[in-house]
């Protein structure tokens, strides 16, 4: 396979991935998502994040989180987000730390 295929390919997954968390599951929350994969949809923006800063273009925390939410985050939670009880506050704790890093702020 030549890399222009396989970068098409790995950019339909990611489509199909972002389609199917923001589409058909809306109603999994970040936090669970964290807590059992590692990952969630801000991890995902982030990596957008990143990848366009790698190339040279300028992307803030919100606005890579607006392009993947496809709204403002703000209303993303708003619409979607639930609050979360004291054991997943702190199962997310660990898997942040884990997965991303310490928290700093």
């Amino acid at each position: 396979m030549d890399d222009k295929t396989r970068i098409e390919i790995e950019a339909a997954a990611f489509r199909t991935l972002r389609h199917h968390l923001m589409e058909k599951r809306a109603d999994v929350q970040n936090i669970d998502l964290m807590n059992l994969a590692g990952f969630c949809r801000n991890c995902l923006a982030r990596w957008y994040q990143e990848a366009a800063s790698e190339r040279g273009v300028a992307m803030t925390k919100d606005e890579a989180r607006e392009i993947y939410y496809g709204m403002p985050y703000d209303q993303w939670r708003a619409e979607h987000q639930t609050e979360a009880d004291d054991e997943k506050k702190a199962a997310f704790e660990v898997a942040f730390r884990e997965n991303v890093g310490p928290k700093d702020g």
